[in-house]
């Protein structure tokens, strides 16, 4: 009768055999995991320590409608769909 070891050593080479298809993309999901673990762990560290970058403020203005240029490409405002 087999043995318990010789019973792993049968598992493990018939799921290599069935599963080689899809191994890479198992192995590429883990890796994309880890770093978006990685990523999330040092973020939390960062807020908890208080050493997050704080965010850029970047100044813009408002232009009421009409008063703007048209962007090269655009279709002016109140030019039919189709020329």
């Amino acid at each position: 009768m087999f043995g318990l070891s010789e019973l792993a050593i049968i598992l493990i080479v018939v799921i290599a055999v069935i599963g080689m298809k899809k191994l890479p993309e198992l192995t590429r999901s883990a890796g994309k995991a880890t770093r978006i673990l990685k990523a999330e762990a040092r973020a939390a560290k960062d807020e908890e320590v208080g050493t997050a970058p704080t965010p850029r403020v970047v100044q813009g203005e408002v232009v009421p409608p009409g008063t703007g240029t048209t962007p090269p490409g655009a279709r002016p405002a109140g030019a039919p769909d189709r020329p």
